[in-house]
Parts: C-alpha cells; sequence; structure tokens
C-alpha cells in the first residue's frame, strides 16, 4: 500500500467516523430528553434516507469534477451536521445533522471509490485498492463510536451530561477536517469527457447492459443477507435466551470476521478471479443460514456468525473491481451512485419485509428463504465475467 492510499483510507475513516459518532450520540441525546423510540427510529432512518436520494447526482457531479470537489462539500457537510447538532441539541436538529453526516458519507465514499478504482492498474491492483479501502467503514464503525462514548460519559460533570455530549459533537467536527488535510493533497486525475456528438447518457442506459445488471443483482444478494442476519441474530439470540452482552459480542465478531478478510485479500488478490471469490462467498452464506437457526448454543451461533462475515466480507472489494472493468471510465461515478442507491433503499426496505415475513413463518424461516434466493443466485454470480483489458469500456 503507498503513502498516497493510505491517506485516502485515513480520510474516509475521519469523514465516516464523524457519521458513525453522530449516528450513536443523536438518538442517545434524543431518549434522554424523553423523545419516544419511535422518534429515535425516525431519526436513525434519516441518516441513509440522503444517500438513497443523493448517490445518483453525486455519482455524476464526480464524473465532471473528480475527487477534490465533491470531497470539500462532504467535509463542509459532515462538520456543519455535527457542528449544528453541538451548538443546538433539540430533535428537529439532530435530524437534520443525521441527514447531512449521512449524505455527506455517502458523496465522499462515492468520490473516494471512483478516484482509486481509476488510479488503479489492472484488476489485480484493482481487487487491492479495494480490499484496503473497504477496511474504512470497519475502522470507522469501531472508532466513532468509541471515542464519542467515552467523551458522553467522561467528557461532563456527570456520565450523560449535555457538557459531554457538546464535547463529543466537537471532536466529531474536527473529524471531517482532518479528513480534507489528509486528502487534499492528492493528485487529480484527469476528468473522461463524453466524445462529441454522442447522445446524452442516463444512468439508466447503465441497467441495459446486462453484466452491470448481474453485479447489481450479485451485489444486492450479498447486502440483504448482511441485513438479514444484522437484522435478526438479535431475534434469534434472544429466542435461545443470550444475554444482551453476548448477541453484542456475536454481532462484533461477525463485524471483525468481515474486516480481517478484508486486511487478508490484498495479498492474495492475484490468486482468485472475482467470480471466483463471490461463488465461494455464496456457497459459504447459503450454508450457514442453512444451519444457524439450528445451533443452540452462543458458540454454535458464534462460528456461524464469523463464517458469514468472513464470506461476506470478501465480496464489497471484488464486486468495486469488477464494476470499475465493465463499465466506461467515464461513468464510474454515476455506476457507483446507482449502486449505492439501490443497496441504501434495499436497507431501507429490507428489514420491514423481514419483520412481517418472520411474524408469518418464524426467524427460522427467513433465514432459509433468503439462504434459498442467494443459493439460486450462484448460477448468476458464475455468469459474471469482466471484459479483458483491452476490451473494456473506455467512452
Amino acid at each position: 500500500m503507498n503513502a498516497g492510499l493510505l491517506r485516502l483510507i485515513l480520510a474516509q475513516v475521519c469523514l465516516h467516523a464523524a457519521m458513525t459518532g453522530t449516528r450513536l450520540a443523536a438518538p442517545l441525546l434524543a431518549l434522554r430528553d424523553g423523545h419516544s423510540a419511535a422518534s429515535v427510529g425516525v431519526l436513525l432512518s434519516l441518516f441513509a434516507l440522503t444517500q438513497v436520494f443523493l448517490a445518483l447526482p453525486a455519482g455524476r457531479f464526480a464524473d465532471r469534477h473528480g475527487l477534490r470537489r465533491p470531497l470539500s462539500i462532504a467535509v463542509v457537510s459532515a462538520a456543519s451536521g455535527a457542528a449544528l447538532a453541538g451548538a443546538f441539541p433539540v430533535f428537529p436538529v439532530l435530524c437534520l445533522a443525521a441527514l447531512l453526516t449521512g449524505g455527506a458519507t455517502g458523496i465522499a465514499v462515492i468520490a473516494l471509490q471512483r478516484h482509486v478504482g481509476r488510479a488503479a492498474g489492472g484488476p489485480t491492483q484493482l481487487k487491492q485498492v479495494f480490499s484496503w479501502l473497504a477496511i474504512a467503514p470497519a475502522a470507522a464503525n469501531f472508532v466513532g463510536p468509541f471515542l464519542t462514548g467515552l467523551l458522553i460519559d467522561h467528557a461532563g460533570p456527570a456520565p450523560g451530561d449535555l457538557i459531554g455530549y457538546r464535547v463529543a459533537f466537537a471532536l466529531l467536527t474536527l473529524l471531517p477536517i482532518a479528513c480534507w488535510l489528509l486528502a487534499r493533497g492528492t493528485r487529480e486525475l484527469p476528468t473522461l469527457r463524453p466524445a462529441e456528438g454522442a447522445a446524452k447518457a442516463r444512468a439508466w442506459d447503465l441497467l441495459a447492459e446486462p453484466m452491470f445488471r448481474r453485479l447489481l443483482f450479485v451485489n444486492w444478494l450479498q447486502s440483504a443477507s448482511w441485513d438479514v442476519h444484522t437484522f435478526v441474530l438479535p431475534i434469534l439470540g434472544h429466542e435461545r435466551g443470550l444475554s444482551a452482552s453476548t448477541i453484542g459480542a456475536l454481532l462484533g465478531a461477525f463485524a471483525v470476521a468481515a474486516a480481517a478478510i478484508r486486511v487478508v485479500l490484498p495479498l492474495v488478490a492475484s490468486r482468485f478471479s472475482e467470480r471466483a471469490v463471490i461463488t465461494a462467498s455464496n456457497v459459504i452464506t447459503a450454508l450457514v443460514f442453512a444451519v444457524y437457526p439450528l445451533m443452540t448454543s452462543a458458540l454454535g451461533m458464534g462460528a456461524c456468525s464469523v463464517l458469514l462475515g468472513i464470506a461476506l466480507g470478501a465480496v464489497q472489494p471484488m464486486v468495486m473491481s469488477m464494476l470499475h472493468q465493465i463499465t466506461p471510465h467515464a461513468r464510474h461515478g454515476e455506476a457507483l451512485g446507482l449502486r449505492v442507491m439501490t443497496l441504501n433503499a434495499s436497507s431501507v426496505a429490507m428489514p420491514m419485509l423481514f419483520g412481517a415475513a418472520g411474524a408469518v413463518i418464524g426467524v427460522a424461516g427467513v433465514f432459509w428463504i433468503v439462504g434459498s434466493v442467494v443459493a439460486l443466485g450462484t448460477r448468476s454470480v458464475w455468469g459474471l465475467q469482466a471484459p479483458p483489458p483491452e476490451n473494456q469500456p473506455t467512452h
């Protein structure tokens, strides 16, 4: 990993941590002030909502302007959201902070992924750089909430005092600024323009490409599997009589495994194709979902959680590598935006669907149905194929 890529990874950690820290502090502050669980649910949904609507415009903006301008907008948005929450800690402002920090994260992720993908030199390097870059969200999911929780408990005269929240939001305001300082020296890549006289491209034209549709479907399978595990595991653990700390440890084991496999992937990227890794992930995910509901002990569920984390954690770098190979270079940002929009819309809808299905067929049935869909989708995975380097689209 070169120094430039390391700076971009650290920059993404800083910006993403501002959002994950706000995502912890804002609901806690709302509950402290007496707001209902339903209000907190609405607040949490706002962190993802902006990414559904902003992803496509953000991708097009990145295609036109490169890295720095989208990143500067994301930095200002995230810093403003955290600062407003600290200055005016009331529920409507906390909702605004959720919209600003959530949207900022989506914009930054698309711009960074586009830049890193365009800077890579070939399929092997694509897999390597996206494996490294995928570590950033996992690190931010730890750093942001951990530091925020420490400050809320210890920065004020008493745990949970408003002063502690204000100090936490002050730190979260500084993190996006650190992101900008880390990324500002990155060399901007030339912007590719459509050919003269070419028809105006539309995002939905990308869906007309069979390989892009297939890749998006495969990515959705993995995302739905991730969502169902996150949503259903607490319910399954409760049914098994496990404590809250044990259930939290199981979810933590899943997250650690997903991050650990991304550390290993760059070392083995040259040995395995994207298709082989995604196919193996699909098979393992289907098998784990088949046996997960049969586990009655924390140890057995922990083993399933780790295996699932390894399988699903390996997929995103492979998907990102293939996406950059099968889409025109001048439209990478647009393709990334379409992917983010699709997955975030799914993440909003899937928990409601899982909840309704679980009420009818039980938690085990949800696992088995999703596992069956993933297994059937393996055929689509095997149909994935990136064009040879000399035939990859550049227009």
